[in-house]
């Protein structure tokens, strides 16, 4: 690969690392972060449409000095773990073959995340390996953490079940949630690479506005881990787009079991995310500019008068929510700590 003498590797590396659609948001910005974590190697990363471009001429601002190649995928010898950023749908053929090549996978898409196959099949269409669904380890680090240990293939959540599920899970883990609505909304780069008109300059500057407000095809993967949690809650779920790039804030109103105070709320969420290194719990609303380009995600929760409980937790939808948070999980299933490469 073009220039990978220079990646600044600390020592041997721990793994060699393929990013399969490092064209895109999500898998430029894994590329990036395993160029500069010290104990991965990038051997390849991989794009049909921008094959032949380098990562830093379409990503300027990450500095990957990486050549883009069309995957081979009878060509897979040299490398230990793979992050994949294929769309939902595509990426599922691929992990198969990774998988059985015996190479660790990362998935950054929805096509492992859901653990029942009919709901997969009624918000995404026909599953790629259906042999392989339900194998996957969910990663949101926080809940899964030990079995992430031992995972060979991981369902790196979407951003906004992890910013919802990290707002309620406190409360979900001790059975206090039994009725859920949230508002979320987040910039622009959720899109991915699109051309649609929703996220075009003139559409998006100076405005905001609700989508998908029947049903968007994160709320049962937000169902499911609250259920997974101790608490099966219905959830109401509508999405935002704000005129920003990077970003994301789940408000999340709760109904609780039993009647809880605020004091009581706000100890629950304090212990229970005391030693999370990437989980801070807040005196006040978050904002999205103090935990932009970071793995970190800002909790603010809250009781009002009538007894239901606010939670905002915040994020970087593409950090947080989709890559960092990948290589998070990578670093816990190759037993390095989970920190590493991320602060």
């Amino acid at each position: 690969m073009n220039d990978l003498a220079a990646q600044p590797l600390a020592g041997d590396p721990a793994a060699r690392v393929l990013v399969a659609g490092a064209n895109g948001f999500t898998g430029a910005l894994a590329a990036k972060i395993v160029w500069e974590h010290p104990r991965l190697q990038l051997v390849a990363a991989t794009s049909r449409s921008d094959a032949g471009k380098r990562i830093d001429e379409i990503y300027p601002r990450y500095r990957v000095p990486v050549e883009l190649t069309e995957l081979d995928l009878d060509r897979l010898d040299g490398i230990d773990a793979a992050i994949v950023a294929y769309p939902h749908g595509a990426a599922a053929p691929t992990v198969a073959t990774l998988r059985a090549a015996g190479v660790l996978v990362v998935d950054l898409s929805a096509d492992f995340r859901l653990r029942d196959l009919a709901t997969y099949e009624r918000w995404y269409g026909e599953h790629g390996a259906p042999a392989l669904f339900g194998t996957g380890v969910y990663g949101l680090t926080e809940m899964y953490r030990e079995q992430l240990r031992e995972a060979t293939l991981v369902a790196t959540p979407g951003c906004y079940p992890t910013a919802s599920v990290l707002g309620l899970a406190p409360l979900a883990e001790k059975g206090l949630v039994t009725d859920v609505s949230i508002a979320a909304m987040q910039g622009t780069s959720g899109y991915g690479r699109s051309s649609d008109d929703l996220v075009h300059f003139s559409s998006m500057t100076e405005n905001a506005f609700p989508y998908k407000t029947e049903g968007h095809r994160h709320r049962p993967e937000i169902e499911q881990e609250l259920e997974a949690l101790g608490s099966p809650a219905t959830v109401a779920f509508v999405p935002h787009l704000l005129p920003l790039d990077q970003g994301e804030l789940a408000t999340c109103f709760a109904t609780l079991a039993e009647p809880t105070s605020k004091e009581a709320v706000e100890a629950l969420y304090r212990d229970r995310y005391a030693d999370e290194p990437f989980v801070h719990v807040l005196d006040g609303p978050p904002n999205l500019r103090a935990l932009r380009d970071t793995n970190e995600c800002h909790v603010y929760v809250t009781v009002e008068e009538h007894g239901k409980v606010t939670a905002f937790s915040a994020i970087d939808n593409i950090w947080k929510g989709a890559s960092s948070q990948g290589v998070q999980n990578l670093n816990l299933m190759l037993g390095l700590d989970e920190t590493e490469g991320l602060l």
